[in-house]
């Protein structure tokens, strides 16, 4: 991985941790300011890394829904054309300020992971598509309820 990449990951990770740590923090009476620093650098390093992850459990999602075996390619990755539009989607749309709007742009960064999943897959647009979607769902979910264990 590229450090390009890595560091719009993070970007995109602290975007989205500032979006659902700070409301949090914000209605915690006497909460410190270096307690706050700490939840939101851990929850960008988190986030980042469920982003990182996203191509990769795609990719071994689609090995149960193929037919056939996995043909003998890397499993695709983040390149900058990918995850620019991960990182602006994060920093235009923090979850609560808008939802939908955060929807849809994570489902155009997902339509767009499908070419390349399907291109390294051999697989259709579509079964690429549900694989990048039930992955970015199921890393979702885990990353949702470590955040409430943690909060």
């Amino acid at each position: 991985m590229s450090p390009v990449v890595l560091v719009l990951l993070l970007l995109a990770g602290l975007s989205e941790s500032a979006g659902r740590i700070l409301p949090v923090v914000a209605r915690r009476p006497g909460g410190s300011r270096s307690h706050a620093i700490v939840l939101l650098l851990s929850g960008a390093v988190v986030e980042g890394a469920a982003f990182a992850l996203w191509p990769l459990t795609a990719w071994t999602l689609a090995g149960p829904a193929l037919p056939g075996p996995l043909p003998d390619v890397a499993a695709p990755a983040w390149t900058p054309g990918l995850v620019a539009p991960l990182t602006l989607a994060a920093v235009l749309a923090f979850p609560l300020l808008g939802p939908l709007l955060h929807l849809l742009l994570f489902a155009a960064v997902g339509a767009g992971l499908a070419g390349p999943l399907a291109a390294a897959t051999g697989s259709g647009w579509w079964a690429a598509a549900g694989c990048v979607a039930v992955a970015g769902a199921g890393l979702g979910v885990a990353i949702e309820a470590v955040r409430r264990l943690v909060a």
